[in-house]
């Protein structure tokens, strides 16, 4: 199904955000009606300038998985993060579960956020992530379609179990194979660390702010010392204490909020401790054309 990637430069880490409000978030129905984001008060543009502010400061380029809706209705964010030199990739126009579309569905809506992400920033989307790390067993489809758009990789793949994905695959880069048409696409997966026999996820979101900074510096020094680079992933609400709270099952409720006062801390933590650079990079890819290219 898979076919590892030679890796053999220093240990650089991957650094992502993906760019979406705090409303979108997958499975509540308090917030789950689109119609209804535009009256929602929106934190989105402070903490992303924050974001690139605190990563500008730090001398490291990130990769910026940008919601087409947020692209659309924000176009000066989007063009503000490509003038400080990072990439622009795609996490969806409507952030919708991959195993909840069809192919057209999910063709038509990857498309349109392209469109949107590369109006505003004036650079070439090379890669995507899904929402909620939604490609499943059974969606390898979406490779395809992926490849029919133009794209160059995917960082959507989440090697152990969890809410709304997961996926069995190698825990660092590597080419899926298991597309229906057979065409291998460079894949960036989300980071796991060893505990005895558990795989346990430390570098982005929920995780991230759940977990102490010493077992989240010990996945990173796990992984650099098997020459893997780790992925960090984290969302501008992951940086809000203050944000807006709706109804939501209690676990999801913890998931959502817990370590919201960490967040910053520990990104600043890292930055000083650990290389950095964009996805595309890491996975060896060059990431500087426009648009129009």
């Amino acid at each position: 199904m898979t076919r590892a990637m030679n890796t053999t430069q220093p240990i650089i880490n991957a650094l992502s955000f993906d760019i979406e409000d705090w409303f979108h978030m997958v499975g509540i129905d308090a917030v789950g009606d689109p119609k209804i984001w535009p009256t929602l008060e929106s934190i989105v543009e402070r903490h992303t300038e924050w974001i690139v502010q605190t990563v500008t400061e730090a001398d490291v380029k990130a990769t910026f998985f940008v919601l087409g809706w947020i692209a659309e209705r924000y176009p000066q964010l989007v063009r503000m993060i490509a003038e400080h030199g990072h990439e622009l990739g795609t996490h969806s126009y409507w952030h919708r579960k991959v195993y909840d579309l069809t192919p057209q569905q999910f063709h038509q809506d990857t498309k349109r956020s392209i469109d949107m992400i590369e109006s505003a920033g004036g650079r070439k989307v090379l890669g995507y992530r899904a929402p909620s790390f939604s490609i499943t067993p059974g969606t390898e489809w979406a490779f395809d379609e992926l490849h029919e758009l133009g794209l160059r990789y995917d960082a959507s793949l989440f090697p152990t179990r969890r809410g709304h994905g997961g996926y069995p695959c190698p825990a660092q880069a590597h080419l899926f194979t298991a597309t229906p048409s057979g065409r291998p696409l460079p894949e960036l997966p989300m980071s796991v660390m060893r505990i005895g026999p558990f795989r346990l996820p430390f570098s982005g979101g929920g995780y991230l702010r759940l977990l102490p900074q010493w077992l989240i510096r010990r996945g990173f020094d796990q992984l650099n010392g098997n020459g893997i680079p780790a992925v960090v992933y984290l969302h501008p609400r992951d940086f809000d204490p203050n944000s807006p709270r709706v109804p939501m099952p209690p676990h999801r409720r913890f998931t959502s909020y817990v370590g919201l006062r960490s967040t910053k801390i520990k990104l600043k933590m890292l930055l000083q401790r650990y290389r950095f650079d964009t996805c595309a990079r890491v996975l060896g890819i060059d990431s500087s054309r426009t648009a129009q290219e």
